[in-house]
C-alpha cells in the first residue's frame, strides 16, 4: 500500500508513452511520468518513489529526492509568501505550504525555519507547520541510556539547546556537553544520556563513558588507514583543531588515543599519531604519551 508523502517501492502495472502507472493499493494506480521512469523498465519491475498530490490533486510519483517526508522535521527555506500561506523549497516542482494557522510566528520569505512535515487527514494534501509541539512529543519508555539517535537542533535556551529525537520527541542539549556552538536546524548525531523520572530527556554528543572512547578509537583507526598511517593531530593540538577532525573534546581525544597507545596500535609523535603496520614489531615512543 503506497503512503502519501512517504518513499515507496511500488510495481509498474502498465507502460503508457506519458509515463508508468504503478500500484499504489487504495490509492489506486499512480502516475510515474517518463521522465522518471528508468531506461529498460518493464511491467512488474519495483521503482522507489515519492508519493504526493500534483497541482491538480492527482496522486503522482517522482524519483525526486525531497529534503523532508511526512512524520520527518526539516529546517527549509521559504520562496514564496501569498494569501493562503508561505510556501517552502523542499526539494520537488510542487512547493511546500505552511498555512497561516499552522505558522508559529508570521514567516518571511527568504528565511528559513524548521517544520514538522503531515498529511491533511480529510483531503491528504501535504503540508507543513512551525508549530511543533503539535506533533513532537516525550515517549520516554521509547528511549535508553546511551541509544545513539538522530537530533535536530530547535532552539536556544538558557540551559542549552531544545532538540527533536528521531523526528518524533523533545530532548535537552546542555551547553556543557557541547564544545562548538550548535545553529537552529542543524542535524547531529547524539545519545541519550538520561531519561528522568519527569519524562524529560537529557542528550549528549557523545557515546556516554568507555562506549564513547572505543567509538572515537575506531574512527581515528580508520582515519589513519586512510591517510596512509599518519595523522597530524596529538594530544598537544589545540581543542579546536581536534573538534573540527572528530566532533569531540580534547580530553575524549586524549582518552581514545592512549587506548590505542596501550593497545600498541599507534606510536606518539611530536607531529601527530602513526599506525604501526601490524607485520611489524610495535616501536618504542617517548615523546609525549605520557599525557594520553
Amino acid at each position: 500500500m503506497a503512503k502519501i508523502g512517504r518513499k515507496n517501492l511500488l510495481e509498474v502495472v502498465k507502460l503508457v508513452p506519458h509515463g508508468a502507472y504503478l500500484q499504489g493499493g487504495w490509492l489506486g494506480e499512480i502516475l510515474l511520468p517518463q521522465r522518471f521512469v528508468p531506461e529498460d523498465c518493464e511491467v512488474g519491475d519495483p521503482i522507489n518513489v515519492f508519493v504526493y498530490l500534483d497541482s491538480e490533486d492527482r496522486y503522482i510519483a517522482t524519483t525526486l529526492k525531497t529534503k523532508a517526508q511526512v512524520g520527518e522535521v526539516a529546517f527549509l527555506k521559504v520562496i514564496a509568501v501569498n494569501q493562503v500561506g508561505a510556501f517552502l523549497d523542499w526539494g520537488l516542482p510542487k512547493d511546500l505550504l505552511v498555512p497561516f494557522n499552522q505558522q508559529q510566528t508570521t514567516m518571511e520569505e527568504g528565511k528559513s525555519y524548521l517544520v514538522y512535515v503531515y498529511t491533511d487527514d480529510e483531503t491528504h494534501r501535504i503540508a507543513a507547520s512551525s508549530k511543533l509541539n503539535k506533533f513532537i512529543e516525550r515517549h520516554p519508555d521509547d528511549y535508553e541510556k546511551g541509544q545513539k539517535v538522530e537530533l535536530m537542533v530547535n532552539a536556544m535556551t538558557d540551559i542549552g539547546y531544545s532538540a527533536v529525537i528521531n523526528h518524533q520527541d523533545w530532548g535537552v542539549l546542555f551547553y556543557s556537553d557541547t564544545v562548538k556552538p550548535l545553529t537552529i536546524g542543524q542535524r547531529v548525531n547524539g545519545y541519550i544520556k538520561r531519561v528522568r523520572e519527569d519524562g524529560k530527556i537529557d542528550l549528549s554528543l557523545h557515546a556516554p563513558g568507555f562506549a564513547k572512547v572505543e567509538d572515537l578509537s575506531t574512527r581515528i583507526m580508520n582515519i589513519l588507514e586512510q591517510q596512509d598511517g599518519f595523522l597530524a593531530l596529538s594530544d598537544k593540538s589545540p581543542p579546536e583543531q581536534i573538534y573540527n577532525a572528530f566532533s569531540v573534546s580534547k580530553k575524549a581525544f586524549k582518552m581514545a588515543i592512549g587506548t590505542l597507545y596501550k593497545k600498541r596500535l599507534i606510536t606518539l609523535e611530536k607531529e601527530g599519531i602513526r599506525l604501526i603496520p601490524q607485520d611489524l614489531p610495535p616501536q618504542d615512543s617517548t615523546e609525549n604519551h605520557e599525557d594520553a
